[in-house]
């Protein structure tokens, strides 16, 4: 694997449980954390961009199916406006389980290849290896790259976690958190016990 686009060693499990909220909006704190602030899809990171509209709430499945349903946290992903768009309301292979780092190589000039016809077929549908995202991938590769040998403070900067951190202790959903439990893993709470690592 290539840093910076590392996919998980195992598939994810859900640490937070927020319920009740009407709008699905309300869950993107919860979201941010969960997902390490990078898309589930493509690890596009929050602070490689100036803005966080350039992230989306993606519905794994499409809200249209479930349109008389309430909004149910499980059902939500944290991804990049792009794959949030191209995606759609398409039903695709979970990337919490297809997008692992045993199934899924990402080559220093940016080309995504997969060792599983699910994670093949993942990345076919997002079309993540197309020219420009490929290109953007190995930019990156290189810069982190360079930064690492020859720049550390710059290297500290590109793989650091944004600076507001959500404190999900604050936070009250109506209909509470299934996972309380969970709350103390959060990068916030990580933080102020000094826990939390410079880069990721």
């Amino acid at each position: 694997m290539t840093v910076p686009f590392v996919y998980p060693a195992t598939p994810h499990h859900r640490p937070y449980g927020p319920v009740g909220y009407a709008d699905y909006e309300g869950y993107r704190p919860w979201l941010r954390d969960e997902f390490t602030f990078r898309c589930v899809f493509c690890l596009t990171r929050e602070t490689w961009g100036p803005f966080h509209a350039q992230f989306a709430i993606d519905h794994f499945i499409p809200a249209k199916a479930l349109a008389d349903e309430p909004v149910l946290y499980e059902n939500l992903l944290y991804s990049c406006v792009t794959c949030n768009s191209i995606k759609g309301a398409r039903t695709v292979p979970d990337p919490l389980v297809v997008l692992l780092d045993s199934s899924v190589v990402v080559t220093t000039d940016g080309v995504m290849d997969a060792t599983t016809a699910e994670a093949r077929k993942l990345i076919e549908l997002l079309d993540l290896n197309h020219p420009k995202k490929t290109e953007f991938r190995a930019q990156w590769i290189a810069v982190v790259g360079l930064s690492q040998r020859l720049d550390p403070k710059l290297f500290r900067r590109l793989m650091d976690f944004p600076d507001d951190l959500p404190d999900l202790s604050r936070l009250r959903p109506p209909g509470g958190n299934a996972r309380p439990e969970g709350v103390a893993g959060s990068h916030y709470a990580r933080r102020v016990r000094g826990e939390l690592p410079d880069c990721y």
